[in-house]
C-alpha cells in the first residue's frame, strides 16, 4: 500500500505485524542535504516503507521528470534499503504512431540505475493512454509489451536478474479486468491507481491474484 506521505505513518500503524508492506509515492534522489518540502528515501525506511513508486507518468508530466532523475531516485531508494517501483509507459500518440516499444524501451534503459536487480527493483509497465481512462489495451498487447521488457531486463541485468524481476501491469485495473490482466504470460501483479479508492474494488482486485 502506497498512501500519499502524510498518511504514511498511520497507515504503517494498521500494516504493523501485517504481511502488507508499504511504500511511498516517491522520494528525492540525494541521500541528504536541505531539500525542503521533499521526503528522502531514508524517511520513507525510517517510517516503515519497504517499497516507493518512481517515474510516475503524472510526475513524468506534471513535474519533467526525467529518465535520468528517476534512475538517480531508484538508486537513492535501493541505498536506503527500499525497492523501487520503476514505472514506464508510453503516450496515445506514440503506440499510434507505432513507437511504443522503442518508447518503452528507451525509458526502461534509462530509468534504472546501475544497481538493478531482483532483489530491489520492480517494474511497472503503464501504458499513459490508458491511466484513469477506462481504457485499457488488449491482453494481446500487454502480453507483447511485457515480453518486450522482459528482454530488456534480461540485456540490461544479466539473464538470472532480469528472468527474476516482476513486471506489474498498471493503467485501468478493474474487478471486471484484473483476472484476466494478472493471467497474462510476464505479468507478476497490478499497480492500482484509481480503483484502490474504492476499498470493495480494491479488495475485488486482490482477490483477483492467481
Amino acid at each position: 500500500l502506497c498512501p500519499p506521505a502524510t498518511m504514511l505513518a498511520e497507515v504503517g500503524r494498521v500494516l504493523a505485524g501485517s504481511p502488507v508492506a508499504l511504500g511511498g509515492q516517491d522520494c528525492h534522489a540525494a541521500d541528504h542535504g536541505p531539500h525542503t518540502g521533499d521526503v528522502g528515501a531514508a524517511m520513507l525506511a525510517d517510517v516503515g516503507c519497504r517499497y516507493v513508486i518512481l517515474g510516475h507518468s503524472e510526475r513524468r508530466a506534471e513535474h519533467g521528470e526525467s529518465d535520468a532523475l528517476v534512475a538517480a531516485k531508484a538508486g537513492a531508494a535501493q541505498r536506503a534499503g527500499l525497492t523501487a517501483i520503476v514505472c514506464v509507459g508510453e503516450t496515445k500518440a506514440e503506440r499510434d504512431a507505432g513507437r511504443a516499444a522503442a518508447v518503452v524501451a528507451a525509458r526502461l534503459e534509462g530509468s534504472l540505475p546501475p544497481e538493478a536487480a531482483a532483489g530491489n527493483t520492480v517494474i511497472a509497465y503503464e501504458p499513459i493512454w490508458a491511466i484513469g481512462s477506462g481504457r485499457t489495451p488488449t491482453l494481446d498487447q500487454v502480453r507483447d509489451m511485457h515480453a518486450h521488457i522482459r528482454g530488456r531486463l534480461t540485456a540490461a541485468c544479466g539473464e538470472a536478474e532480469g528472468a527474476a524481476m516482476r513486471i506489474l501491469y498498471g493503467g485501468s485495473v478493474t474487478p471486471g479486468n484484473a483476472a484476466g490482466l494478472l493471467a497474462v504470460d510476464q505479468v507478476g501483479g497490478a499497480l492500482v491507481g484509481g480503483a484502490s479508492l474504492s476499498a470493495d474494488d480494491f479488495w475485488a482486485i486482490a482477490q483477483s491474484c492467481p
